[in-house]
């Protein structure tokens, strides 16, 4: 996607904290059917937090925004065909697991290259005290990497977007009692891992 015109806010400048409840979510969708590009921008605008948190929990936050703009993509392309069995968030969260899956496919087939400037001291220098350090977030975010990805898609999806076990149920495709294991070994796992560390 390119960046909004001048005089309009880049996506998700006003939904920062902000959370649309599905209902609204999917009305916006059903109504962006029609191509209308203001009626698609309010539908991205309401949910571009909860898909570019999700690609990042799910892939790691160097690689958010092209995944993000990647489901919008390819959301906007099927959006004249949704028709509202779900919510507009859960179908659109779908495609953004779809498209991780396809990155990791894609990426599986090639060797990856690791660049690791020096930027860690500098980063560090600049942090207040008391605040999680780089160091922190790096573990954290890898201990959350380590946790298989369908696990991992429940965590994300209930803990960190905040979305009803039910609806990640539907999302994943499996019943309600196996998301809530999968969380519960998740954050059984982190803790474990941290009071190792």
């Amino acid at each position: 996607m390119n960046p909004a015109p001048s005089g309009h806010r880049a996506l998700g400048d006003d939904v920062a904290g902000a959370r649309f409840d599905d209902e609204h979510v999917t009305t916006l969708a059903l109504v962006a059917r029609n191509g209308d590009p203001e009626d698609v921008e309010a539908f991205i605008r309401a949910v571009y937090t909860d898909v570019r948190r999700f690609v990042a929990y799910l892939a790691g936050a160097h690689q958010a925004e092209d995944l993000a703009q990647e489901t919008f993509l390819r959301a906007l392309g099927s959006l004249p065909r949704f028709a509202g069995r779900s919510s507009g968030r859960t179908w659109l969260l779908s495609i953004a697991r779809r498209v991780v899956v396809d990155r990791f496919r894609s990426a599986a087939a090639r060797p990856v290259v690791a660049e690791l400037a020096d930027w860690q001291s500098a980063a560090e220098s600049r942090q207040s005290r008391g605040l999680p350090t780089v160091e922190d977030a790096v573990a954290l975010t890898d201990l959350l990497h380590r946790v298989p990805l369908e696990r991992r898609e429940a965590f994300v999806l209930t803990q960190v977007v905040g979305l009803p076990y039910a609806e990640v149920a539907e999302l994943l495709g499996c019943p309600i009692g196996t998301v809530r294991s999968r969380v519960a070994r998740v954050r059984g796992e982190l803790l474990e891992s941290l009071l190792a560390a």
